[in-house]
């Protein structure tokens, strides 16, 4: 799994790798994570828990059945580990949960072991390490990450190198045009001062914050929109042209390319990719939809050829 020239350290008494070395912006994400951990577990006990929470959701309900059986699967950036953990459940996929961040991967572990999930592997390090072998995993899944790094382009590269011929790649992204609502909410925070009325009122204009849910998660939802040290936004076009350069066939996004209806059940089967002013108008009507108030964040799900 891991490349020779990398190293390669299991820590004592726990059943974790570190590999390789992290660079300065990777160390501030993990600082960050380290005190704001994202997700949280404050409302699961049981891996039943973390079920329900999957079977609620179209996309990630589908996207377990699609993984099937006998699959080598990597959560690149998997913070907390609860997808990896989830697509592990019941099956006999063997799942890396790759993450910079420690504290996140020993919340994971601390709630696999207590549920006898034993067929995820958790591994701390920087995906710029580039650690892991070339073609190794059928399935490379990574949400929310590459727009924390210094360069979500490079970073792409080196993850959609790790993915076999014909295997899958899902990235998930701010979009520039889906998330000015957020952004927009940010620029009010900084410019009252990031204080408690600058709080207050952020967090009653953020569609999440004002759901009954707990606190500890409008914790850590503010922080991670609205205090993160480092984001990026970016276009489906520009995650195309990541596509192309980098022998990668486009299969499908969300939202569509084609502004039509996102069939959750048939995304991996291929799709079109429309054109230009199509692209952009489904990206704009982000701000519309549950998309735009959920921080603006998009997928594309490609295929190595």
């Amino acid at each position: 799994m891991f490349k020779k020239n990398v190293s390669v350290k299991k820590l004592e008494l726990e059943n974790i790798i570190q590999v390789g070395k992290k660079r300065e912006t990777a160390e501030l994400v993990e600082n960050f994570y380290t005190a704001n951990p994202f997700p949280n577990y404050d409302d699961m006990e049981t891996i039943q828990d973390l079920t329900k929470k999957m079977e609620g959701n179209a996309f990630t309900s589908n996207f377990k059945k699609f993984c099937g059986f006998g699959k080598n699967i990597i959560e690149v950036g998997s913070g907390t580990s609860q997808l990896s953990i989830a697509l592990a459940n019941g099956t006999n996929n063997k799942i890396v949960a790759f993450d910079p961040t420690l504290e996140s991967l020993r919340l994971g572990l601390d709630f696999a072991e207590k549920n006898k999930i034993n067929n995820v592997t958790f591994v701390n390090g920087d995906l710029f390490s580039d650690s892991f072998i070339p073609g190794y995993f059928d399935i490379v899944w990574c949400s929310g990450v590459l727009h924390h790094t210094e360069s979500a382009k490079e970073g792409f590269k080196l993850i959609a190198n790790w993915a076999r011929p014909d295997g899958y790649i899902i990235i998930g992204l701010y979009n520039l045009y889906g998330r000015l609502r957020t952004v927009f909410r940010q620029f009010l925070f900084r410019l009252l001062g990031k204080g408690k009325l600058a709080r207050a009122i952020v967090s009653f204009l953020d569609p999440i914050l004002r759901k009954n849910i707990s606190k500890q998660k409008k914790l850590a939802w503010f922080q991670d929109q609205y205090e993160h040290p480092v984001e990026s936004l970016h276009t489906l076009d520009e995650v195309l042209d990541w596509f192309d350069e980098n022998n990668v066939e486009f299969i499908s996004s969300i939202p569509s390319c084609d502004m039509n209806a996102v069939d959750y059940e048939d995304m991996f089967n291929g799709g079109n990719r429309g054109d230009l002013p199509t692209r952009i108008f489904s990206q704009i009507a982000m701000l519309f939809s549950s998309l735009g108030s959920e921080g603006g964040l998009f997928l594309v799900i490609g295929r190595k050829k």
